[in-house]
């Protein structure tokens, strides 16, 4: 089966994903907190409602795949393709009512992100990309579609950066974080998956996370890399298993980046 037919696919699981979670959106609804004592981590009614939704079709359309999801652990991880699941990226937003939160639909070839999906449900946008191309859709009914891009930025100095937040890093990691928020022109906080997208997008210029896991992250590569951007670990390996993660827009801000962050 080609690339088009999983797109197409895609946007299937998107749009029944979506009708899962939204009747939960700014509503009442319960939530446990699955930090064990740690930093609050919460999950909803709606995540679990939207990962089991995408599952099913999955395994009715695909048996041979795997799946990695948030919710439900894994399924045949060792296959040759590997849908990386995470049906509310941003639930601290999602609880809160902002619209800052997405679906994370990536689906990797012998482990590496061959395509991935960023749906918001609630705007009625979607982005999606397969390392070759991205593309923003906008709108209910996807009126409008038009080619993603990063933008040109050649300096930290000249760069918006974002994190969900400086208190989701370790000691060693927010000091090195630190250093490029010194650098940089303008900040923002709190925007999940959401600031990879506004990457592609060329509204964001560097993204930096610590401790995220594979479905953090694998759908958000492709989209990146589509719109001409570069998404690596902190020592510059494969970010699709997750870990320090660091993205940016235009690749010459790597370098410079990278080398705050590994400074001792």
């Amino acid at each position: 089966m080609g690339l088009i037919d999983f797109s197409r696919f895609v946007h299937e699981l998107a749009t029944l994903s979506g009708r899962a979670i939204l009747p939960f959106f700014r509503s009442a609804l319960s939530a446990q907190d699955k930090s064990r004592g740690g930093a609050f981590d919460p999950v909803t009614e709606a995540d679990r409602a939207g990962e089991v939704v995408m599952r099913q079709l999955i395994k009715r359309h695909f048996p041979t795949h795997g799946i990695v999801g948030e919710e439900f652990g894994a399924e045949r991880a060792d296959a040759e393709y590997v849908w990386v699941l995470d049906p509310i990226d941003g639930t601290r937003a999602f609880m809160a009512g902002l619209p800052l939160w997405g679906t994370l639909i990536g689906l990797t070839r012998r482990g590496a992100p061959a395509f991935g999906m960023m749906h918001q449900p609630f705007t009625g946008e979607r982005f999606f990309g397969d390392g070759g191309s991205a593309t923003y859709q906008g709108g209910h009914g996807g009126g409008v579609e038009r080619k993603l891009s990063t933008r040109r930025c050649d300096s930290l100095e000249h760069a918006t950066l974002a994190t969900t937040s400086p208190k989701l890093f370790d000691e060693r990691g927010r000091a090195a974080y630190e250093r490029v928020e010194a650098r940089t022109r303008l900040v923002r906080y709190g925007c999940d998956c959401y600031a990879y997208c506004m990457l592609a997008a060329g509204h964001i210029d560097v993204v930096i996370e610590q401790g995220l896991q594979p479905y953090d992250v694998a759908a958000l590569i492709p989209i990146i890399e589509g719109a001409g951007g570069l998404v690596t670990t902190w020592d510059g390996g494969p970010a699709g298993q997750g870990g320090s993660i660091l993205a940016v827009g235009d690749r010459r801000l790597h370098g410079s980046a990278l080398a705050l962050l590994s400074t001792d």
